[in-house]
């Protein structure tokens, strides 16, 4: 067996009464790709948080290179070799990839001999590993695949000889993610040690040699990945056995209850993001979205949901127009039965600082059932918040815990719980499952799939492109603003992907 490039002895770490990992053993081969999978709240962000030393273990020991290692902040373990890619990058938008890339590495005050090594020094990695990209670009400017693969460059640039990355693929195309997998082989063969968190048990199976199974803080198991399969770790997860594929019958579609024609959207600096756009939705059929993020999906969203004034264009609501320019709000939305499910549960889903059960009537606050007088009633809040919490599996079920406290899997279920318990006739989501583990996400898809089945028309947006299959009832692909194909849920991946990369349609279907 390789030597260990990283051991983990007996990690603990609370968080007042939660424990979040319990007697954590972990050993990490030398020039390795090593997976480490479970359910959102498992304990394994925690215990890469210590590694990189965002946290400090209540108790145990960490070793690198078979030497004993004390790591108290991010520049401990960078100094020992270990750099982070994180979900969501850490980067200056408005600066160059040269700027990123020196940024707190910087060698003299000012910065002609840091720029000029960097940029040497950048040149000799791209080579090395195929990490091009152009180190005078603007941050802001680059697809998010080209951004993943600066905070790659950041960390080898830094010395890193251990790269962790948390989620990498998740806002990346196929053929982006095929090209990541590429450069995470290359930097195996360069002897460079790789931990992958991922919920995605797929790419688990296709770029790692060893995968390790955290569950509710402890560490379960470990696994060769040529000996394992979907359904094992699956189930080593969860604690049960899982089902991996969407269950569905036919859908029997009704009258049409949301439609779009001709929606234009612009953003805050006046570039048209939703290009002229047209399409609608039937009672009874999920309609998906496919495309890679920033190509006009989450603008779309925030005009149907009334959040984003559209520039022109109509939409009818059950037969009634919905005046999107100027006087719809979400409220009134909410009031006529449309439901949204923001893809940004953070910043525009929860109110993070607060208790759950106040985030599980955010927006329905003056719903009658929550009243008494002219005054919110707190106890039938928290025993609706306590019924939500127990249908949807939320953990830990503590309505009275603030919501920052959940994980991001359980966050998302607050908000679904919420929206969905309303009894929308049309129910528009952004990212069901971003973050969300496998338990979890299985629950989310047989609740869509029950909503469709209850006669309900809902619009899915996401870049998993498995989650769009086998979803959907159809599949519209957005490409700069644009759709540029329709699709059945019979389309393959390659095919989908091509459109999302904006090929033309008659190419795609070729």
């Amino acid at each position: 067996m390789a030597q260990a490039a990283i051991e983990l002895i007996g990690i603990n770490k609370s968080f007042g009464a939660v424990r979040a990992n319990r007697d954590i053993n972990l050993e990490i081969a030398r020039g390795t790709i090593h997976g480490i999978v479970g359910e959102n709240g498992a304990g394994k962000s925690t215990l890469m948080s210590i590694l990189y030393g965002f946290y400090q273990a209540d108790s145990g020991e960490i070793r690198v290179g078979g030497q004993p290692a004390s790591i108290k902040t991010p520049n401990d373990a960078i100094a020992l070799g270990i750099g982070m890619v994180h979900q969501h990058f850490m980067l200056v938008d408005n600066f160059s990839v040269l700027e990123n890339v020196i940024l707190g590495a910087e060698s003299d005050a000012l910065l002609k001999k840091s720029i000029a090594k960097a940029r040497s020094e950048l040149e000799r990695l791209e080579r090395e590993y195929g990490l091009e990209v152009d180190p005078d670009a603007i941050i802001e400017e680059l697809p998010v695949g080209l951004q993943q693969r600066v905070e790659i460059l950041k960390a080898l640039y830094r010395g890193a000889e251990i790269l962790i990355l948390d989620e990498p693929t998740g806002v990346l195309t196929p053929a982006e993610a095929d090209h990541l997998f590429r450069i995470l082989r290359q930097l195996k063969d360069q002897g460079k040690t790789v931990v992958l968190i991922t919920h995605k048990l797929r790419e688990i199976m296709a770029i790692t040699d060893t995968v390790s199974v955290m569950r509710q803080g402890t560490m379960v198991a470990t696994r060769e990945t040529a000996k394992t399969t979907v359904e094992e770790l699956a189930e080593l997860m969860v604690g049960r056995r899982v089902l991996l594929r969407v269950e569905k019958g036919e859908a029997e579609a009704g009258g049409v209850k949301l439609a779009v024609k001709n929606l234009t959207v612009k953003d805050t600096r006046g570039v048209t993001m939703v290009d002229d756009i047209s399409f609608d939705i039937s009672a009874g059929e999920i309609v998906g979205i496919a495309g890679v993020a920033g190509n006009g999906q989450s603008e779309l969203l925030e005009a149907i949901s009334g959040i984003r004034r559209a520039v022109s264009g109509s939409v009818m609501l059950d037969g009634k127009p919905i005046d999107l320019t100027g006087a719809a709000d979400p409220g009134e939305l909410r009031d006529r039965g449309l439901a949204h499910v923001p893809e940004d549960r953070h910043h525009v889903g929860l109110v993070l600082a607060f208790e759950e059960n106040e985030n599980s009537i955010l927006g329905y606050h003056d719903d009658p059932r929550y009243l008494k007088g002219p005054f919110l009633n707190i106890d039938a809040i928290r025993n609706d918040a306590k019924d939500k919490i127990a249908k949807y599996d939320i953990r830990p079920a503590d309505c009275r815990l603030k919501t920052a406290n959940f994980s991001g899997g359980n966050q998302q279920k607050i908000v679904l719980a919420r929206e969905m318990e309303q009894d929308p006739g049309v129910l528009i989501v952004g990212q069901p499952t971003r973050g969300v583990d496998v338990g979890a996400i299985e629950f989310i898809h047989k609740r869509l799939i029950a909503m469709r089945d209850q006669g309900k028309a809902v619009l899915v947006v996401s870049v998993e492109l498995d989650e769009i299959r086998s979803l959907s009832d159809r599949i519209l692909v957005m490409f700069a603003g644009r759709i540029v194909g329709e699709r059945g849920p019979e389309a393959t991946e390659g095919e989908l992907g091509l459109l999302m990369a904006g090929v033309e349609q008659q190419e795609a279907a070729q």
